[in-house]
């Protein structure tokens, strides 16, 4: 079992993937800046700590949570910002979308998390579970849970 991080592995990942690192960021923090700065700072802590990655499990997922972490901390730290309001403009695309967003805002961090580290991310459950610090099951049971919670808040919407 290997201990610590490689910095050139880091810097690697930091290289190839930041974007995708930064999408699920932006889409817990709804905002593009705050996303990148996010994911700098979770990389730059993750350079500065990583004697403590114990090799347990993949480094991209000892990222992701690392990532995640920063961005649900940030979000946090925000004041609350209130629900958008959604225009009508005829085509109604607008007012879709801002229901969405709603929709997802209103979840638990852990339902909201999970689906854009399965959709955003494209994560398989194992990798999921890495990042969450859950077992496979409960990543199905919690993507479920979200999946009934937007189709009913959906539901209640077209009625």
């Amino acid at each position: 079992m290997t201990h610590g991080a490689k910095l050139g592995e880091i810097e690697r990942v930091y290289r190839e993937r930041f974007t995708e690192y930064q999408r699920v960021a932006g889409a817990i923090l709804g905002d593009a800046d705050a996303a990148r700065d996010a994911v700098q700072d979770a990389f730059a802590a993750a350079v500065r700590t990583r004697a403590s990655f114990r090799g347990d499990g993949p480094l991209d997922a000892w990222l992701w949570r690392t990532v995640v972490n920063a961005a649900l901390n940030e979000r946090r730290r925000r004041p609350p910002v209130p629900a958008p309001v959604a225009r009508t403009n005829g085509g109604g695309g607008g007012e879709e979308a801002a229901e969405i967003r709603i929709a997802l805002a209103l979840l638990p961090d852990r339902q909201r998390v999970a689906l854009f580290l399965r959709y955003y991310a494209d994560l398989e459950y194992a990798a999921i579970a890495a990042v969450l610090g859950v077992s496979e099951g409960t990543v199905a049971a919690t993507l479920h849970a979200a999946h009934r919670a937007l189709r009913r808040r959906f539901e209640e919407v077209r009625s």
